[in-house]
Formats: C-alpha cells, sequence, structure tokens
C-alpha cells in the first residue's frame, strides 16, 4: 500500500519484542504455541486490520484458541510448574517485583482456561484451590498497588463465574475473613472506580437465586458483620455541613469528600445499590436487621446530598422497601415518618421537570395502584397541606382521590357492620323466645308429672304405667291391638240399636253394653279424678241407654 507507511515488521518482532517469563516454561511444544499466538494477534490487530474479512478473522482467532487449549493443558499437567509458582508466591525471599509477575500469570493463566471444557475447568479451578490461591489473593487484597489488588479482584471474578461454590466455601472459613476484606475495599478510594468489581463479588456472594450451596452462611456472614459497617460508611458521609464548611461549595466533589472525611459520590451510590439488592433478595434479613438499627434513616441521609443522582438513589431504596408490601415494614415507615425526607426533597425541587419529580410521582403511584391503604392515609393526612399545591399533577389528584374513596368504603363497611349486627342481635333474641316458650312447655309437664307422683305416694299405690300426663283418660296401651281392624263405619242408630256396642270417640277398643258404665268409667280414670267426679259418673250410669252414650262422649271430649 503505497499510503502505508512501512513498517519492518520482522525486525520488530526479532528485535524489540522481549518475552517475559514469570516463570520459565520447559515444555517446548508449550513454548511454541505461545509465540505462534503472539504472532497471529500481531497479524491480526497490527498488520491487517483493515484488510482481513470475517472468515479469515474468525479462522485466526479459531487457531488462537486452540493453541491456548493446548498450552493450559500442557502446564497444568505439569505438577512441577505448578507447585514451583505456588512455592514461589509464597516464600517471602521473593521480590516484590517478581510476586507481581507471578500474579499476573496467574490472571493470564486462568483467563486461558476458558478455552478448556466446563469439566476440565471445574477441575483445573479446584487443583488451584488446593493450591492455596486463595491465601494468596487475600494477601494480595491487602496490597497498597491499586494494580495489583485489582488483578486479584480479576482473578475472584473469574472464579465466581466458573463455580460460585468455590469461593463461597473459602468465604465461610473461620479463620480468613475474605468477605471483610472485599468490604473493605469497597469503601477505599481507588480513583479508578474499582469498587464496581468489589460491588459485583460481594452481590454475587449473597445473591440467593446464583447456583450452589452454602449461600445461607454467606448471607448471615454479610449481615452480622459488615452490613453495619456500609450503613455507618454513609451516615458519617453525608451528615449536615457546618458553618466552617460553607466555604466547601467551591470546591470539587472529590475535594469535599477528602476534606469531610468522608466517601466518593461513586462509592456511596454502590452501597445504595448494594442494600437496594439486599432488600429485594433478603426480605426476612432486612426485617430483622434495618428496623431494629434504624438504618432506613442513616440511608436517606443521601438526600442531604448534592448529587441528585444520590437523591435519586435514596428514593430507589425508599420504593425498593414499599416494593416488599410488608405490614411491619409499612408500620415502621409511618411510625419514623420516613417519607419527609423525600417530601422535602420533592417540594424544595419546586415545578422542575427532571429525573428527581419523575421518581417521586412514580413512588406515589406505585403506592396508589398496589392500594397500599397505611401509606395512602400516612401521605394525604401528614403531607396534603403541602402536596395540595401540586393538585394540578395527575399523581398527586390520583392520589387525593383513591385516598377519599378509601375513606368512603371504611365508613360502607362500618355502616353495613352495623345492620349486620343488629340483625344477629334480633336473630338470637327470637331463637331465645322459642327455647323459652319451649322450655315453658316442658315445666309444665313436669308439674303435672310431679303431681301425679305425690298423689299416688299419698293413696299408696303405684302409678299406672300407661298414664300420660296431658290426657284425662288413662288409655290402655297400643301394643295389643296391633291385628286388630275396626269395622266400617255406620250410622249411630245402627250401632246403638243392632250391634249393641258403644264406640267411643277417642279409643278403638270395643266395650260391651251389658257392662255396668260406673265400672268401666272407674277403672279408666286415675284415683284423684275418681274421688271429684263420682257423683257426676253416678249419675250418668242410671240414665239411658242413648243419653249415656252422648254424655260418655262428652266427658271424654
Amino acid at each position: 500500500d503505497p499510503e502505508a507507511s512501512q513498517i519492518h515488521h520482522r525486525n520488530f518482532l526479532k528485535e524489540h519484542v522481549v518475552f517475559k517469563e514469570a516463570i520459565p516454561i520447559k515444555d517446548p511444544l508449550a513454548l511454541s504455541k505461545i509465540h505462534q499466538n503472539y504472532r497471529l494477534g500481531y497479524l491480526k490487530d497490527v498488520i491487517l486490520p483493515n484488510v482481513l474479512d470475517e472468515n479469515t478473522i474468525g479462522n485466526l482467532n479459531s487457531i488462537i484458541h486452540a493453541n491456548n487449549a493446548v498450552v493450559v493443558s500442557l502446564l497444568k499437567d505439569d505438577n512441577k510448574f505448578i507447585t514451583e509458582v505456588f512455592a514461589r508466591l509464597k516464600s517471602p525471599t521473593t521480590s516484590t517485583e517478581s510476586k507481581k509477575n507471578l500474579v499476573h500469570f496467574l490472571h493470564e493463566f486462568c483467563t486461558l482456561c476458558k478455552s478448556l471444557q466446563m469439566p476440565n475447568q471445574h477441575r483445573l479451578f479446584r487443583d488451584l484451590v488446593a493450591e492455596g490461591i486463595f491465601d494468596i489473593i487475600s494477601e494480595i487484597l491487602k496490597s497498597d498497588d491499586h494494580k495489583l489488588v485489582l488483578t486479584g479482584t480479576d482473578i475472584l471474578i473469574l472464579f465466581q463465574g466458573i463455580d460460585p461454590n468455590i469461593l463461597r466455601s473459602y468465604v465461610t472459613r473461620q479463620d480468613i475473613d475474605l468477605l471483610g476484606l472485599l468490604v473493605k475495599n469497597m469503601l477505599k478510594d481507588f480513583r479508578d472506580d474499582m469498587h464496581c468489581q468489589f460491588l459485583e463479588i460481594i452481590r454475587s456472594l449473597v445473591d440467593p437465586q446464583s447456583p450452589g450451596q452454602l449461600k445461607d452462611i454467606v448471607v448471615e456472614i454479610f449481615y452480622e458483620r459488615h452490613l453495619t459497617q456500609l450503613i455507618d460508611a454513609i451516615a458519617s458521609s453525608c451528615m449536615p455541613n457546618t458553618e466552617d464548611d460553607k466555604e466547601s461549595n467551591i470546591m470539587s466533589l472529590d475535594e469535599r469528600s477528602r476534606r469531610k472525611g468522608g466517601l466518593r459520590p461513586e462509592i456511596l451510590l454502590n452501597i445504595c445499590d448494594l442494600l437496594c439488592f439486599c432488600v429485594l433478595q433478603h426480605p426476612y434479613r432486612i426485617k430483622c436487621n434495618f428496623l431494629l438499627d434504624n438504618a432506613i434513616d442513616k440511608v436517606l441521609y443521601l438526600t442531604r446530598r448534592r448529587e441528585k443522582y444520590l437523591v435519586l438513589a435514596a428514593i430507589r431504596f425508599l420504593r425498593a422497601l414499599v416494593s416488599r408490601s410488608d405490614e411491619h415494614l409499612m408500620n415502621h415507615i409511618v411510625r419514623n415518618n420516613h417519607f419527609k425526607p423525600i417530601l422535602d426533597v420533592f417540594l424544595a425541587n419546586g415545578d422542575r421537570y427532571n429525573l428527581l419529580n419523575s421518581a417521586v410521582l412514580d413512588l406515589f403511584e406505585y403506592i396508589r395502584k398496589e392500594n397500599m391503604k397505611v401509606l395512602l392515609r400516612y401521605l394525604v393526612d401528614t403531607f396534603w397541606d403541602q402536596l395540595s399545591e401540586f393538585e394540578n399533577l395527575p399523581s398527586i389528584h390520583a392520589l387525593k382521590v383513591k385516598y377519599e374513596q378509601l375513606l368512603e368504603g371504611s365508613g360502607t363497611r362500618n355502616t353495613g357492620a352495623s345492620v349486620d349486627q343488629r340483625k344477629q342481635l334480633d336473630a338470637r333474641a327470637l331463637e331465645k323466645e322459642e327455647e323459652d316458650y319451649f322450655n315453658e312447655d316442658s315445666d309444665e309437664e313436669d308439674s303435672t308429672s310431679s303431681r301425679v307422683e305425690s298423689q299416688t305416694s299419698i293413696n299408696g299405690s303405684s302409678p299406672s304405667p300407661s298414664l300420660r300426663s296431658g290426657g284425662l283418660v288413662d288409655y290402655d296401651d297400643d301394643e295389643d291391638d296391633e291385628d286388630y281392624r275396626p269395622p266400617p263405619r255406620k250410622c249411630k242408630e245402627e250401632t246403638e240399636e243392632e250391634d249393641g256396642f258403644i264406640e267411643l270417640p277417642l279409643k278403638r277398643k270395643l266395650v260391651p253394653k251389658d257392662e255396668p258404665e260406673a265400672k268401666r268409667l272407674q277403672q279408666r280414670l286415675p284415683k284423684s279424678v275418681k274421688s271429684r267426679e263420682g257423683g257426676v259418673y253416678a249419675s250418668l250410669c242410671s240414665s239411658s241407654s242413648s243419653s249415656s252414650v252422648v254424655h260418655s262422649k262428652k266427658v271424654a271430649t
């Protein structure tokens, strides 16, 4: 190409490129594959970047990928090589520069392991853990060299991506607090956004949705030992400015944070994002820790910051709490007036139509749509004097309408409940009257039977077994008349004249006419009745047969 500058690529590869070995590689096949990969990369990225088509680039990448797999396989099968690498890293006589080179070699070696198949990757990473790679990374995280710490976190991310259970098993060990080192470095100012990597590792460790076991143990360690540390970091960095800090208004954000001894805004943002993640994924832990330690107030201190994205992070945090729809959490928010800093920020924002305004309105809209009655009453009863200025906004107006509907519904339910209660009382009173009525009947029967028993005891004879409490005449039991078939009813004259029998109206038993009337009636009446009505029945017996039938019917009736 006449327009391209003439570069002697062959001389550059022979004279200027230096092959650095952190530890000597004695396998000639592995060395040849490493050199070939470097030249293929140089050809693809430097010599022919604008000439190669996609197929050629794909072929070159396939060759590089295959060479990497060969190199990693040869090195991992050499037990002496791996053992020597970790022996030098653990040796106190190894220089700092050599240790840095060895750490970078480990990082590149773990990165190339992705060229292997998944079973081989798992086997290799477990071998590295057995050699003590996590102990080495724990020492790296304590270093003051930021680049070295960054390399160590990259290795942890590779392990977390391959098998999260391997890293969790090391975190749960009691002798080394790897999780504490990650939290501590997350709060450090590395000046190159390294706290994002620590955030990613911690989030993956406490994620209940990720595969693997030991998640509950890691979550318990995080909440018991390190959650308070993160919340206190927010509280200490968001305390209100004093009069001596008024001059800090003309400073940059970093200078103001260093003078106050607080954290950079980006670190506070990542902490708040981690807390929002915990609220959504660990509802039970949040209730136990946030309600007892007054953590919600401390996180809402972010509304005092000048940075609007930190204020939005605080609103996001409260929105995550509200989305749990937990009764105890809602009552805690109302009792501690946690919406006040959000309303203060919203009112201070005024009529400006920005992301802050939309975030607060979205929070109100969510409460209205989910029909959170506790928060609806709290917002309107407490803040309506201030919110009435924004009633022209649809969300604020809809919130007020929902509140009025809630009041109307509660009033209707109260009225309906009182009516139902009256109906229940009336029904119970009616049932009581019926019970009393039937109880009175049974009392009368009991009194009649008691009178009969007392009379029997006075006369000295046992009561008749067929005595009935409600009738005047004691009839014999009907068991003897089961086979009796009464004749067809005839006229009164035929009954009196032809048959010579008298049919009593209340009994099917036939009585012969020739039997004396007085004797028959005396046998059917109790003694008390006999004594009182003897004269009447004697006179009846002396009358004629036709008149006796009539009188006997009347008496029986």
